[in-house]
């Protein structure tokens, strides 16, 4: 028999994974492009070609034994996380080195690694709905509580009365995602200094120190000019989990970093434990290849022109048949209001369609579907029929 824990998650394993397997059985049947799978949040646009060079000039000119081997360090290379610092420090006017930086196996293995660092059984962790499903097992895997902010539906920034009512002397850390994932909104750097301040005014209270984790894969796919504020300028007790799944359109390549800044409180401890937490979760260090390949691109960035032009015909589309949905600042999300209360009815009526979006419960705020646009622009166009057909049956 599997652990209790293991029944209790495959029991609630991922409806985004669950309806993207849907979308391959009735690509099958129909045809894929008569399939309009928005279940996923699976780049469509290829990495940059600069990835490509790097690649087969790593594989041509480093020592084999090398480059394949173990890194000297769990946080990886320190050529790599040098460079990694001095590009933040760089865009964003901190002073980081090598040693604030751990290569992470993506950004979820970097969530887990610091969460693995900071929890002991019982504490909390606070997250804003909507909220990245994956944060419920990331929790429970270290026997943490994970503590819901209910969403705020007008314009999807978080509720700072009710952010520090939760907050108690349990509150471990809190973690924000923006740009969002499932909305598409970009926290204001008012509302972000602003939750800063209550958790600075909640540590003195408490006595305690609670730890900001920013999940930022999304950083680097906002549209309109739209500035999407760095939390460690805001708060010292910040911690950054980045990936460059989005960024570079490498999320199969599971490569990403921690940043512990030496303002944040026991930083020197917190550093050594994420160093011992990447071992001791399997992890070993980040896929070496790829430490090599993201430092020759630090510069480079995955041309987010097609997922705004996805963004602007879906949005503006889905708007004149009625549907109800803010436009997203970043990421390549839509959110949109389900015409009906039970939002799962309107998935299996969207699926009549052979329309697929995944409900807003999995996100912690039902009543809404997300819909994944970072697919190919003439899905978005085919698409567009289909979603008429189906608003139809709601007027």
């Amino acid at each position: 028999m599997i652990s209790k824990k293991m029944e209790n998650m495959v029991a609630n394993s991922s409806a985004i994974r669950a309806m993207f397997e849907e979308g391959n059985r009735l690509a099958k049947i129909y045809g894929a492009e008569n399939v309009f799978d928005f279940s996923l949040g699976n780049p469509n646009v290829p990495a940059p070609e600069a990835v490509k060079k790097a690649i087969i000039e790593l594989l041509d000119e480093e020592n084999p034994v090398v480059l394949h081997g173990y890194t000297n360090s769990n946080a990886g290379y320190e050529d790599v996380r040098q460079a990694v610092a001095e590009s933040l420090n760089k865009r964003f006017g901190t002073s980081f080195s090598a040693k604030n930086i751990t290569m992470t196996v993506g950004a979820a293995g970097g969530l887990n690694v610091i969460l693995k660092a900071l929890l002991n059984p019982g504490d909390e962790v606070v997250v804003f709905a909507p909220y990245f499903g994956e944060y419920r097992s990331y929790v429970n895997n270290y026997d943490g509580v994970l503590v819901e902010v209910s969403p705020n539906t007008i314009d999807f920034q978080p509720k700072l009365d009710e952010f520090e009512a939760k907050l108690t002397p349990k509150t471990r850390a809190v973690i924000v995602n923006t740009p969002n994932n499932p909305t598409g909104v970009v926290y204001s750097e008012d509302t972000i200094k602003k939750m800063a301040a209550v958790m600075e005014k909640k540590q003195k209270e408490y006595g305690t120190d609670i730890y900001l984790i920013s999940d930022e894969p999304y950083r680097e796919l906002a549209y309109d000019g739209v500035e999407v504020p760095y939390l460690t300028k805001c708060y010292a007790n910040t911690i950054v989990g980045y990936s460059y799944s989005k960024s570079l359109s490498l999320p199969g390549e599971r490569i990403g970093y921690l940043v512990i800044p030496d303002e944040a409180a026991d930083s020197e401890n917190l550093i050594a434990a994420a160093n011992v937490a990447t071992r001791i979760l399997g992890f070993v260090n980040a896929p070496t290849l790829q430490q090599k390949v993201v430092k020759a691109c630090l510069d480079e960035k995955t041309d987010i022109s097609f997922y705004d032009r996805n963004r602007e015909t879906l949005y503006n589309g889905l708007k004149e048949l009625g549907f109800e949905c803010i436009k997203p600042e970043g990421a390549f999300y839509l959110f949109v209001k389900s015409p009906v209360e039970d939002e799962k009815e309107f998935c299996a009526a969207a699926k009549k369609y052979n329309i697929l979006v995944v409900p807003g419960s999995s996100f912690a705020c039902p009543g809404y579907v997300r819909i994944a646009y970072c697919v190919a622009y003439e899905t978005i166009v085919n698409s567009l029929p289909k979603f008429a057909k189906l608003a139809e049956e709601y007027k």
